[in-house]
């Protein structure tokens, strides 16, 4: 094993764990310096600085995935990671805006919010999640189904109860979504209520089933999780 793949991919060792602490401390930079550039009053001499703090980030991140890439023992299977995308998509916002007109280009550079998941690498409890998500994928995407199923009744059954009382806020299946969100979800922002005797009972049977919806995915995930530690033990 070679003394570069010890320090890129290995944090057991001294310049390891170095190389590794020196990225995580300029993603945290870089993130700050991200919203720091959102401020509205910033002068001229702060916005240079600015930028060109992200690009020296940028060259780093760039020679961070070339040596990732360069070491990697299956390269093609490296660039089609879950961490090769992240870590390529965190740099590619800086080259695509480059010398093009940045009002054009907003929604690719927030692209560059990829690179908090970077820190994923370098989590041990992150990883933790990663497993845990995976274990209890199947239930997950189970729940999710059913959830999206029960947001669907629940939006016919309050279009049916209030569509004549309320036909600009209930004017159909669509508009009632919004509704059947924020109550199964237990929000209720309060925008829009039933105001008809059937709709407040269909209301509080849909708020019962919500409260049960929001706790599902906790115990999920907390299974998950034991499962996880178990299995790094």
């Amino acid at each position: 094993m070679t003394t570069l793949k010890r320090i890129v991919e290995y944090s057991e060792t001294r310049w390891g764990r170095v190389f590794d602490l020196s990225i995580q401390l300029l993603i945290i930079a870089s993130l700050v310096t991200f919203s720091i550039e959102t401020l509205p009053d910033l002068d001229a001499d702060t916005r240079t600085w600015l930028s060109a703090f992200e690009t020296v980030t940028v060259v780093i991140f760039t020679v961070e995935y070339l040596l990732r890439l360069a070491v990697a023992d299956h390269k093609l299977r490296f660039v089609f990671s879950v961490f090769g995308i992240i870590d390529l998509v965190s740099i590619l916002p800086f080259y695509l805006s480059s010398g093009v007109d940045l009002r054009s280009v907003r929604a690719v550079r927030m692209l560059r919010l990829f690179r908090v998941l970077k820190l994923a690498r370098y989590s041990r409890a992150i990883r933790r999640v990663h497993r845990a998500l995976l274990i209890a994928r199947e239930e997950l995407i189970l729940f999710v189904c059913v959830t999206l199923l029960l947001l669907y009744l629940a939006a016919v059954g309050i279009y049916y109860f209030e569509n004549e009382a309320q036909p600009k806020q209930f004017a159909s299946v669509f508009h009632s979504l919004w509704w059947a969100v924020a109550t199964l979800t237990t929000v209720g922002y309060g925008d829009v209520y039933p105001v008809t005797v059937g709709g407040r009972i269909f209301t509080f049977f849909v708020l019962m089933i919500g409260l049960g919806v929001v706790s599902i995915p906790a115990g999920l995930i907390a299974s998950a999780f034991a499962k996880a530690r178990e299995i790094e033990g």
